[in-house]
């Protein structure tokens, strides 16, 4: 019986082997181990706070104020006066149309006509609000060649006054934000001036006293142009600027006048008598010319001499517990 020969089995040498169980282990493992991870890294990362911007107020949330039609008048007025109804398509007409344009223009002789006035300065003195947006401003209009009109023959006048007074009335938008001129402007009279009162100066300070001695010193320092040794006659804790460029080259003291008799004497009184003072001054510049000066001052007594406690017309800035207690104490250089 003849033998078969067995021949070797044939074994795959690359059985395809299923992936899915390990990768089944990964995900669980992974999934496990996520917790704990992400709890680390969040205790290891630091703290930070995100500020939310605060809600921007817009114009349109709360109600607009009125516009203020006093700068518009001044340009009006200005605009006004240079324009010539002869030369109604210039600049200064195209911008005068576009403020009011219903507005005539000034007709000019024909020796000047189309020729652009020399104007000044136009400023607001005077705003009158009425109902429903209504104003009326007055605009006081100075200098110029052509507002000098000459007076008639044999007037005892040269030349009328350079200043002149012009009413405008217009009306403000609802928003607030529009201004609108209705028509020309009517030239008025200058408004009343309301006599001030003099807040009692009725006492004369002799000039041979200590506080006229005292008070001129500080004028002289002041206006001489320096500015520099003023605190030897202010109160503790006072700062006043004077003029950097102060022309006067000699300055005379014309009379002192106090509210209170504590001021008249020749002695200083006691320690902490205050006095409101008004000094006249003429201040003679480097052309000669002399120019009429009012100061009006707070003193105090301390130290058996007069302090400077407050300077109502000029630089002051008093500091905290001074002695100064004058609220019509303002900022900006007097002359």
């Amino acid at each position: 019986m003849a033998l078969r020969q067995a021949r070797p089995e044939t074994v795959p040498g690359c059985r395809p082997v299923s992936r899915g169980p390990r990768f089944a282990w990964i995900g669980i493992w992974t999934a496990l181990a996520a917790g704990p991870l992400a709890l680390a890294v969040a205790l290891a990362s630091p703290e930070t706070t995100v500020a939310q911007a605060a809600p921007t107020a817009r114009v349109s949330d709360g109600v607009r104020p009125p516009a203020e039609p006093g700068g518009v008048a001044e340009m009006f007025v200005e605009l006004w006066l240079r324009s010539d109804a002869a030369a109604p398509d210039s600049s200064v007409a195209a911008a005068l149309r576009a403020l009011a344009p219903q507005t005539e223009l000034p007709k000019r002789p024909g020796s000047e006509a189309g020729t652009p006035a020399s104007t000044g300065r136009a400023v607001a003195v005077r705003t009158l609000r009425g109902p429903g947006g209504g104003w009326t401003v007055v605009v006081a209009a100075l200098g110029g060649r052509d507002q000098a009109v000459p007076a008639a023959p044999g007037s005892p006048v040269a030349e009328a006054p350079l200043v002149r007074y012009f009413a405008v009335s217009g009306t403000s938008g609802r928003d607030g934000g529009s201004v609108t001129i209705s028509g020309s402007p009517a030239e008025v009279a200058a408004p009343d001036v309301v006599a001030v009162a003099e807040s009692g100066f009725s006492h004369r300070v002799p000039s041979s006293g200590a506080l006229a001695s005292s008070l001129g010193e500080f004028v002289r320092a002041y206006l001489g142009g320096q500015g520099t040794g003023l605190e030897r006659y202010l109160s503790p804790g006072l700062e006043v600027s004077a003029p950097k460029a102060a022309p006067y080259v000699r300055v005379d003291i014309e009379d002192v006048t106090a509210n209170a008799e504590s001021a008249v004497g020749a002695a200083v009184p006691a320690d902490g008598a205050r006095a409101r003072v008004r000094v006249r001054v003429i201040g003679e510049d480097r052309a000669g010319v002399r120019w009429p000066l009012a100061y009006r001052l707070e003193v105090i007594a301390r130290a058996g001499r007069w302090e400077v406690s407050a300077l109502e017309a000029g630089v002051t800035a008093p500091l905290t517990g001074s002695a100064s207690s004058s609220p019509a104490a303002t900022a900006g250089g007097a002359r």
